[in-house]
């Protein structure tokens, strides 16, 4: 008889959750890559172009995450208060 191995259902990770990853990732990667091509090239321009405009696509990225998560714990707080409001009555 063969033994069934019994695995846990993966919990998905959230949309959302993946896109900052994704987006904090290519972040790095880009800061990274600059810092490499201006101590090759001793050229400094990508500090002026290239890191600003990945830095404000991850603060755009992560300011519209953190304003959802806001609105989904208030909702979630609003249930809360009203089923123990109920449970008090």
């Amino acid at each position: 008889m063969a033994l069934k191995w019994v695995s846990k259902p993966k919990k998905k990770i959230e949309y959302s959750k993946r896109v900052v990853a994704i987006v904090l990732s290519f972040c790095i990667i880009v800061t990274i890559f600059a810092m490499i091509l201006m101590w090759v090239t001793k050229d400094t321009s990508p500090l002026a172009y290239l890191i600003p405009s990945v830095f404000a696509e991850t603060g755009i990225v992560i300011s519209f995450y953190l304003d959802k998560a806001k609105k989904e714990n208030i909702s979630k707080g609003a249930r809360e208060n009203e089923s123990e409001l109920e449970t008090e009555t």
